[in-house]
């Protein structure tokens, strides 16, 4: 007899499990209790389509079953057959792949909640029994570590809620901290000491120090960006000559809009005040430099 292809191999297996009520006998037989239990196969359904990345579908039959758990929430079972004729270490992570794939393709079709996907290895190599592990934790060469992250929340560091005198003790990240965490709500002039003794202290790099005022510039606010400007330079006279050049790059630029930050809102404080007070519309626009849509917005 010829040795049979991987390609008869996934033909012969979506024959049989293509139909649903053989895939419903074996996900009966071999899922384990707990899981059966929690599993209302009368509502088990073949699903179209397929998710699997290209260098992947040629290493699996690609069958995907919905089917509603006993406590009315949307599931999928996974039936994989491993074509291998060797088993392979990391099996694991691989159906975890497929797992994660079909959860973001059940999103994709609008859903807000995951999934819980199962799983599950069909083997029929050569080598007896399969020889290596199905628990995904098992692939890293620390699995207690592993198991330590995945099965909690993950880490979550919420600046809104820092108070600023902790995030200030934050080494060298407390100054993306601290701009980071008021860009959209402080005046930055407010905070101009602070982030120049921070810029002393820790010595950062004139690149960070570039990227930091373009940020400030592009999304946040003052009233007086020379001012902003002028107190960096004074409480940190290491970088002083770098911010002033910083400054007259941004401005030729036409991105000093945070160093004179406020600015526009200040023109359109002042224009509400105009249009009142029956100002013409063009004598309005050339005090202020709005155009007219943005009066059209007041």
């Amino acid at each position: 007899m010829k040795k049979a292809s991987l390609s008869q191999h996934d033909s012969l297996f979506k024959k049989f499990l293509g139909d649903i009520a053989v895939a419903r006998d074996f996900l009966e037989v071999h899922l384990p209790p707990h899981l059966r239990e929690r599993c209302d196969f009368s509502t088990l359904t073949m699903e179209s389509g397929s998710f699997i990345e290209d260098d992947l579908r040629t290493q699996c039959s690609d069958m995907l079953y919905s089917i509603k758990t006993t406590t009315g929430h949307d599931g999928y079972v996974y039936c994989l057959v491993e074509h291998q004729s060797c088993p392979e270490k990391l099996m694991a992570f691989r159906l975890l792949r497929y797992s994660v794939a079909a959860m973001q393709r059940h999103i994709e079709q609008g859903n807000n909640t995951l999934p819980v996907l199962i799983p599950v290895l069909f083997y029929h190599g050569t080598t007896s029994p399969y020889p290596y592990t199905t628990q995904w934790f098992d692939c890293f060469a620390d699995p207690e570590l592993a198991e330590s992250v995945y099965k909690q929340a993950f880490p979550l560091v919420d600046i809104t809620t820092i108070p600023d005198e902790e995030i200030l003790n934050h080494r060298r990240v407390a100054l993306l901290q601290l701009v980071q965490k008021h860009i959209r709500t402080r005046d930055m002039l407010e905070l101009a000491v602070e982030l120049a003794n921070l810029i002393e202290k820790w010595q950062y790099s004139k690149e960070q120090c570039k990227s930091l005022l373009y940020y400030i510039a592009q999304a946040g606010n003052t009233i007086d960006g020379e001012g902003f400007i002028r107190t960096l330079a004074e409480k940190a006279p290491t970088y002083r000559e770098d911010f002033m050049t910083i400054a007259e790059q941004l401005e030729a630029k036409g991105e000093a809009r945070g160093y004179q930050l406020g600015r526009q809102d200040a023109n359109k404080e002042l224009a509400k005040q105009l249009l009142a007070d029956g100002v013409e519309r063009k004598n309005i626009k050339r005090y202020t430099g709005l155009s007219d849509n943005e009066l059209d917005k007041l």
